[in-house]
C-alpha cells in the first residue's frame, strides 16, 4: 500500500510543479521578475482560471495523500 502512495505521490508532486511553473508563465514575464501590475485587484478568467483550480485540486491532494502516507507507515 505504502509503495502505491509513494507513487501517487510523486506524479502528484510532479503535476503541482509542473501546474505552477505554468501558473507563473501565464502571469506574464513582468510579474515573474517584480514587475508593476496595473490593477491591484485582477479577476482570472477562462484558461487561467481552470489551472488555477487545477493547482488547488492537486495541491489539496498531494496534501491527503501525504498524510495518508505517514498514517500507513506510522
Amino acid at each position: 500500500m505504502q509503495v502505491y502512495l509513494n507513487i501517487v505521490q510523486i506524479i502528484l508532486g510532479i503535476a503541482l510543479t509542473a501546474l505552477v511553473l505554468l501558473e507563473v508563465r501565464s502571469s506574464g514575464m513582468g510579474g515573474v521578475f517584480g514587475g508593476t501590475q496595473t490593477s491591484l485587484i485582477r479577476r482570472r478568467r477562462g484558461p487561467e482560471l481552470l489551472l488555477f483550480r487545477l493547482t488547488v485540486v492537486t495541491s489539496v491532494l498531494f496534501f491527503l495523500v501525504a498524510i495518508a502516507n505517514v498514517l500507513v507507515a506510522g
